[in-house]
């Protein structure tokens, strides 16, 4: 059984127009949010073996901004390719994590992570994933499950959407 963790950077400053856009930082909404995101994987015991994060300062941020709330253990790999990824993109490095993780937590950016996660999710979670394609927004995780031996075998329809969790969600408990 592999875990997938995907996870949308958190809500980023548009404050200065002279910035890229790969270098904006996060705004305040953005800190609370991680803030939020890191007492919910905490609580929930998510411990992610690999963390891939895009190399976007937003994205970075995010990871920093959870980081407490993750295992200090995981390895954490920071890549250009997940900036302005591709569904076949990010499907193409799934596949190529190593056998012995087990569970992976990517973090980047939408349209790619929500169209990501609609392509691999294998539909037996109608309402949940009805939710997630009506919004998926800054700072949410969707927690995906397959029945895989290796990433290598990870496609479209092979996971299954086990939760859906955005800032307001844990705010609200």
């Amino acid at each position: 059984m592999k875990t997938l963790l995907l996870l949308r950077h958190a809500k980023s400053s548009w404050k200065d127009p002279t910035l890229r856009d790969f270098d904006r930082p996060l705004n305040k909404r953005g800190k609370k949010a991680c803030e939020i995101m890191a007492r919910h994987l905490a609580e929930a015991g998510i411990r992610p073996d690999l963390v891939i994060c895009s190399a976007a300062n937003r994205t970075q941020a995010t990871l920093r901004g959870i980081q407490e709330g993750l295992d200090s253990e995981a390895t954490v790999s920071i890549e250009d390719g997940l900036y302005h990824a591709s569904v076949g993109t990010m499907l193409s490095r799934l596949q190529d994590i190593s056998d012995d993780v087990g569970t992976v937590m990517m973090i980047g950016h939408n349209p790619a992570m929500e169209d990501f996660a609609e392509d691999l999710a294998d539909g037996t979670m109608a309402a949940l994933e009805q939710d997630m394609r009506t919004k998926f927004p800054t700072a949410a995780l969707a927690t995906l499950m397959a029945p895989i031996d290796t990433w290598d075998e990870a496609g479209p329809g092979d996971f299954r959407l086990v939760s859906f969790v955005r800032p307001r969600d844990v705010e609200a408990h």
